[in-house]
């Protein structure tokens, strides 16, 4: 198992590296200097210089890239342009609104989606398994984006059943919890469907297998079959799945972020894009990034922990 962590954290490291180094180039492929694009065109030239110096824009890419990555192993991810103010505070103080927002998202999806999927397989062909194959896939083809404007429309402005905007007051954790309901709603109605087919299917084939037969055989109630035996079973597809999917909400959030004026670290990146605020930019998409690899890292060990095949194969 110790040898099976080693390897996934260096495919992690490896996998940062090679997100970082393409964050880089596209973002020095953008026309214009960045010292001028960051500062504005009044800015005096001794401004400019000591903003490169400072930044390291007058050396190659590869060696600001080396930098950098050696600052961000010491926590320091650098200052904001405008603020000159740590990047890792920055992010600190918003990183809390997305993790709560991601979080609620594929919880909900989780506790609806998986029992939906139980229940299909179960009755296969039956009523509630074609209603439950219709609603997953419209749940799935309808982008979050999309979700989050009606959702917006119809329960804040036409029904004003909830608060349209914003996170709520600090403090107040009722308010909070108001105001992250419809972000979380949006993000996580698609995932609702993602995970009620992947479960259906898991459980279908797992259903079959010889020792559900004869678990039946011995007499055993369905439920417990259903759930200590075949759930366990197929549920293990689906853990892959939700560590993935981690990676959908991240950007689907931005989206949420940016219709529901929510300050999290998505809306952050955005703001930092239009504003050609370089390290806000980098520092979010690491931790951006470092968020989606350790929830793969830990679904992959939830597996291995969960599946005695895996873990006689390490």
């Amino acid at each position: 198992m110790f040898t099976y962590l080693l390897k996934r954290l260096g495919l992690a490291a490896l996998v940062v590296m090679a997100v970082l180094l393409l964050l880089f180039s596209m973002l020095h492929m953008i026309p214009g200097n960045p010292a001028i694009l960051a500062l504005g065109t009044r800015a005096s030239p001794e401004a400019i210089a000591e903003y490169s110096a400072r930044m390291h824009l007058d050396k190659p890419v590869l060696t600001q890239f080396v930098y950098f990555l050696g600052n961000a192993v010491q926590g320091d991810l650098g200052q904001d342009v405008f603020s000159n103010r740590a990047v890792t505070s920055v992010i600190g103080e918003r990183i809390g609104f997305s993790l709560a927002l991601i979080c609620t998202g594929m919880g909900w999806a989780v506790l609806l989606g998986v029992p939906l999927g139980c229940l299909a397989a179960v009755r296969p062909g039956s009523w509630l398994d074609r209603v439950t194959g219709v609603f997953s896939v419209g749940m799935i083809a309808v982008p979050s984006f999309l979700v989050s404007i009606w959702a917006l429309l119809l329960f804040s402005l036409e029904l004003r059943w909830l608060p349209a905007i914003g996170a709520g007051e600090p403090g107040d954790l009722a308010d909070q919890l108001s105001h992250l309901v419809l972000p979380a709603f949006a993000i996580g109605l698609g995932w609702v469907g993602y995970l009620a087919r992947m479960v259906r299917a898991s459980m279908l084939e797992v259903m079959g297998e010889p020792y559900i037969r004869s678990a039946r055989a011995f007499g055993l109630k369905p439920r417990r079959v259903v759930l200590s035996y075949a759930l366990r079973v197929a549920i293990l597809p689906t853990i892959t799945l939700i560590g993935m999917g981690f990676g959908g909400l991240i950007s689907s959030a931005v989206f949420a972020e940016i219709i529901f004026a929510r300050p999290g670290v998505g809306k952050m990146i955005f703001d930092a894009v239009s504003d050609r605020n370089f390290p806000i930019v980098q520092g979010g998409v690491l931790v951006a990034t470092g968020f989606y690899i350790l929830v793969v890292l830990i679904s992959d060990l939830l597996i291995a922990w969960l599946d005695p095949r895996v873990r006689s194969s390490l």
